[in-house]
């Protein structure tokens, strides 16, 4: 069924969130003076109220437009009759299907509004301790979130010269007084994993200075992710702390479900930060899909089927692109950031803007194959 978004609706709210998220761009990027203009969002037109309008190829926001599966729905639509009740014990059904495949307990295992909740409240907790150590480019928005409420300062650490996240001069950079190391395993926006064996040696030696937090948001798409997780050192007893989410490859961006894997007392602490609960709703669509590998293994086939069309068109095109292992990749298309954004935008293909100083990079999420065809067709037309 087709909404009609009015135009009441949009003053009264489309437009004011727009404004809203559009200003905390502005704020945060007044607190980092990193930060650079990204294009602005838009206010809500046509006919779709929730995702993409129909003409519209979304390839911006790194979701999974084939979930939620059908499994979650089923449990969607129970919730939904239930939703005069709070959801009561399935956050600890939850917790334990999760405790149960990574052979760690419940209680190491905190759940919120997706993952973005906890590294938010992640943030809240290790900031006031000192310095946020993370790398130049990273998904920054919830150590943002702590830095622009003065809780937080964040230590960014260049990339290598081939974008990689440069963990030795991010071990070089902590001590002591350090209050925590943020990494993102694949890294957002460059998509790169980092070599496993450097990874988690390096993961270790700073766990035993402080607390190290791996977002590992793409893990699940990544190509050996049981080979290149940290979660092997939370169970070692190590000072880190594991953040995953339903957004990306279960298809639940919009339903928001995320959790982290740490020591009890630390999942304690996050529990207890968090502002609030998680939907009988979102927490139900979890329990169903979690353990639904047929349609996680469609997801990821379809994500590395796109993923090879846009590497296929990029070498077609002589540009440089880097060997992502997520749901978008980052490419040098010849043209800045946003003005391939803008380009793009006017063919009803909307791609990721520029990140912070990296004008000459630009990322593509990766959507429908149909959507994906058509970033693929309109790429060497616009550069």
């Amino acid at each position: 069924m087709a909404f009609d978004i009015s135009r009441r609706f949009m003053l009264a709210g489309g437009f004011g969130a727009s404004a809203t998220l559009a200003a905390g761009c502005s704020a945060a990027s007044t607190a980092t003076g990193q930060q650079a203009a990204f294009p602005p969002q838009t206010t809500p037109s046509g006919n779709a109220l929730l995702g993409p309008n129909p003409d519209i190829a979304q390839l911006s926001r790194n979701e999974n437009p084939y979930g939620p599966s059908e499994s979650a729905l089923k449990m969607i639509e129970y919730a939904g009759k239930k939703g005069a009740y709070y959801a009561g014990e399935a956050n600890l059904v939850l917790a334990q299907l999760i405790a149960e495949r990574h052979g760690v307990s419940p209680e190491q295992i905190a759940i919120t509004t997706g993952s973005g909740e906890a590294l938010s409240a992640i943030a809240l907790i290790y900031g006031p301790k000192g310095p946020i150590v993370a790398p130049r480019l990273f998904w920054d928005t919830t150590a943002l979130y702590a830095a622009n409420l003065g809780m937080a300062t964040i230590d960014r650490v260049p990339l290598t010269p081939d974008m990689k996240t440069d963990l030795a001069a991010i071990e070089a950079k902590v001590t002591e007084s350090t209050g925590l190391v943020q990494l993102c395993n694949p890294n957002n926006p460059t998509g790169l994993v980092a070599p496993a064996d450097e990874m988690k040696a390096t993961v270790k030696r700073l766990a035993a200075k402080t607390t190290v937090l791996v977002d590992e948001a793409y893990m699940e798409l990544a190509d050996d992710p049981d080979g290149n997780t940290c979660i092997d050192l939370v169970k070692e007893g190590h000072d880190v702390i594991i953040a995953r989410t339903f957004s990306k490859i279960y298809g639940m961006a919009g339903i928001r479900v995320g959790y982290t894997i740490s020591s009890p007392e630390i999942a304690a602490k996050i529990r207890s930060t968090a502002m609030s609960w998680i939907s009988g709703v979102g927490l139900a669509a979890a329990i169903g899909c979690y353990n639904d590998t047929a349609f996680l293994d469609y997801s990821k086939a379809k994500i590395v089927e796109a993923r090879d069309m846009v590497a296929t068109t990029c070498d077609a095109l002589g540009m440089e692109f880097l060997p992502s292992q997520t749901n978008f990749m980052y490419f040098k298309s010849g043209l800045p950031a946003n003005d391939l954004h803008e380009k793009l935008a006017a063919r009803n293909i909307e791609i990721r803007g520029q990140y912070m100083d990296y004008a000459d990079w630009s990322r593509v999420s990766m959507g429908k194959i149909e959507d994906v065809e058509r970033f693929c067709k309109a790429l060497p037309t616009v550069v």
